[in-house]
């Protein structure tokens, strides 16, 4: 793995407010939230961007998306509704870069975003 900050929250050596963790995906808070429920969801694997996802990953991809319904119903917020998004490159706003999922939820989303 790469010496990124996710890649050091996968391997553990890195605290952080875990919500769900497989052999293959984590979900953990983000530390500077931007809705009142606001996780991210990533690989384990260091994959920089969507840019960098082959149909390789479908399954990944797909695994991503389960861990994100199973949070989002664990933090109340499947129902009421929620915004799944990744930023890719840094006009984007990609700061760590490690393919990640932003789930924001809580409140009412307005758009567009900014």
């Amino acid at each position: 793995m790469e010496e990124c900050i996710f890649c050091k929250i996968a391997r553990g050596e890195m605290a952080s407010d875990m919500l769900y963790s497989d052999d293959d995906v984590i979900a953990f808070r983000d530390i500077n939230p931007q809705a009142p429920v606001h996780f991210l969801v990533l690989p384990r694997e260091h994959i920089v961007s969507a840019l960098d996802l082959t149909p390789d990953d479908a399954v990944l991809l797909s695994r991503i998306f389960e861990v994100i319904n199973i949070v989002a119903e664990k933090e109340d917020i499947a129902e009421s509704g929620m915004r799944v998004l990744t930023n890719v490159g840094r006009a984007a706003e990609q700061i760590v870069l490690h393919l990640h999922f932003h789930v924001l939820g809580g409140r009412r989303l307005h758009w567009p975003p900014g």
